[in-house]
């Protein structure tokens, strides 16, 4: 967080359950959290503990049972799945585990594909100077079955910042990479966070990965833990405050 920057995703006591068997399982109880403008902020914690189903909350792609989240200002739990789509393609950009290219795509159309459909007319060329950036100028026009995993990733990362994203929200970003191209993605990312000065949230299990961001929150059962603490790059720690995140 830098001085006097605004807060650009908030939450207030959101929860989320689903119905199981006639049973009612609370996935998330009770999150308060605050993300400033120009963060990077991870969300760790075991398998099942709720971090990806609270990145869709806070993403949009969900809509909580109850509390409030919201992006940009706008009250993301009031809005219809079509008005929540028109936050995401406005300020949210997005990196997965599983890369998610469209195979029928070349690279370059593939980092193209969000800045088309937002009828930026300077599409292509943006997309050839984001393909230089990530080290693939020569892989333009190779379909993502002739890409590394690696290569997919940076791909990937490509089209996330095409738009040029007010926040990024990372799932596993680095989760089907071996140690070194993990960490060659998370230099990568880390880099053109930096230079386009996007807000970063990220779910991982790699605390490596998460002692990059400023801040880490760790979650336990649904709820985020009493336990916080903010991870400098120097890798120094200290306390994170109730003024940005609240168990």
């Amino acid at each position: 967080m830098t001085l006097n920057s605004e807060i650009i995703l908030k939450t207030q006591s959101l929860a989320k359950s689903v119905s199981l068997e006639n049973k009612q399982l609370n996935l998330l109880q009770g999150i308060d959290l605050s993300v400033y403008q120009g963060d990077t902020v991870a969300i760790v914690g075991s398998s099942g503990s709720g971090k990806t189903t609270l990145l869709s909350l806070l993403a949009g792609l969900d809509l909580p049972s109850q509390g409030e989240v919201y992006l940009k200002g706008k009250p993301l739990h009031q809005l219809n799945e079509e008005e929540r789509s028109q936050v995401r393609a406005d300020h949210v950009g997005f990196i997965f585990q599983q890369f998610l290219l469209v195979n029928s795509l070349t690279a370059l159309e593939n980092i193209m594909l969000p800045a088309e459909l937002a009828n930026n007319v300077s599409a292509k060329s943006e997309a050839l100077n984001l393909l230089a950036q990530v080290g693939l100028s020569e892989r333009a026009n190779h379909f993502p079955a002739q890409l590394s995993g690696g290569e997919q990733q940076r791909v990937a990362i490509a089209r996330a910042f095409i738009t040029k994203p007010d926040i990024l929200f990372a799932d596993e970003p680095t989760g089907n990479l071996d140690i070194n191209t993990s960490i060659h993605i998370a230099d990568l990312l880390f880099d053109l966070n930096r230079r386009f000065n996007t807000t970063l949230v990220l779910v991982t299990h790699d605390l490596s990965l998460a002692k990059r961001c400023q801040r880490s929150v760790e979650m336990k059962e649904g709820r985020l833990s009493d336990n916080l603490t903010i991870s400098q790059n120097n890798e120094q720690e200290t306390s994170l405050t109730h003024r940005s995140v609240t168990a």
